[in-house]
């Protein structure tokens, strides 16, 4: 609250207290800023991990990956894996009706 105004949160903030279940290894984060309205936080949790990163370390990593979307300037509200992840399914899903060729699977811009 800057004044008597409300403000967004900066990108990068994240959430892990007060708002998160003290036995789920969960937490919130603002990847974007918005012009108008209000952000959404992004809610991850966290169903298994062998990375052996602390909270604060994978917090981090899943804001930088936020930042690596290649089809875009800005950054995005969820990590590049995952909207890769989406948009692969969602071909595959309406347009494909078949198995892609295995060929293809080193390449980014099949994506």
């Amino acid at each position: 609250m800057i004044g008597d105004k409300f403000t967004n949160p900066p990108p990068g903030t994240v959430i892990d207290i007060e708002v998160t279940r003290p036995e789920w290894y969960d937490f919130y984060i603002v990847s974007q800023s918005v012009r108008s309205g209000s952000v959404s936080p992004t809610h991850y949790n966290v169903v298994y991990d062998t990375s052996g990163l602390k909270p604060d370390h994978m917090q981090r990593l899943t804001y930088k990956l936020c930042h690596l979307y290649y089809n875009w300037q800005g950054i995005i509200r969820v990590p590049a894996p995952c909207q890769y992840g989406h948009k692969l399914a969602f071909l595959i899903g309406q347009s494909i009706h078949k198995l892609p060729s295995m060929k293809l699977d080193d390449y980014l811009f099949y994506l």
